[in-house]
């Protein structure tokens, strides 16, 4: 496994494959394969998850293809370890709670942009972190810090429900929520205020949990290439 993961062809293969199939995924979230345009992808956690967890496999890739020699991957660890996070955190909601929603057509999850969001890429850019990245690095405040992230995104959902003066009249492409709240956990008209308070700490404790895991996975994987 060490020679594996130093190998600097296994790495250019890995990445491209996952560029290439971000790229599906990234069309596909903007309604391509609908051949109708969803003006609403810009809000969806998920797609942000995935246009960012794509820009830094593609630093990745570029910054694997000008090295000459082997060895492991040194390009935005932290901000890799960010998005990783993220997109097991959309795998996690998806898969349990949003596939499973009674006011979503079953039909919806198995399109190729929504099975590559929400299965493919997050376990593949955990794979490209476990197998390809030197381990040992991630500090305990890295986790607590990580949680900026879906902090901002939440923030980002309300000022963008305020500048579409919280109308939640407009419903998203699949006419299942207002276009203002693209997740039932942060519409107040469904979940209440108390209720969305006690869904992002939960969610936010979770993601902070997962954190310090892959945390204790890191110091493990280091001891064990020792």
């Amino acid at each position: 496994m060490a020679s594996f993961s130093r190998s600097r062809t296994a790495q250019l293969i890995f990445q491209s494959f996952y560029c290439a199939l971000a790229l599906v995924a990234c069309v596909g979230s903007v309604g391509f394969f609908d051949m109708h345009f969803t003006s609403d992808f810009y809000i969806y956690f998920t797609n942000i998850s995935v246009y960012f967890s794509a820009v830094l496999m593609f630093a990745q890739l570029v910054q694997t293809a000008e090295r000459k020699e082997d060895g492991c991957v040194s390009t935005l660890p932290r901000l890799h370890f960010v998005g990783m996070l993220g997109l097991i955190l959309t795998f996690m909601v998806f898969n349990f709670m949003l596939a499973n929603d009674p006011a979503r057509d079953p039909a919806l999850n198995y399109k190729p942009e929504c099975v590559l969001s929400h299965i493919v890429l997050p376990v593949l850019f955990t794979a490209d972190w476990v197998l390809f990245f030197e381990h040992g690095r991630v500090g305990w405040k890295l986790p607590l810090l990580c949680a900026l992230y879906p902090l901002i995104y939440v923030a980002y959902v309300y000022l963008h429900a305020a500048l579409w003066h919280f109308d939640s009249s407009i419903m998203n492409y699949a006419g299942t929520d207002p276009i203002i709240y693209p997740y039932f956990f942060l519409n107040p008209e469904r979940v209440g205020i108390s209720g969305i308070l006690t869904w992002v700490f939960a969610l936010l404790s979770a993601f902070v949990a997962g954190g310090y895991l892959f945390m204790l996975m890191d110091c493990l994987l280091a001891r064990k290439k020792k």
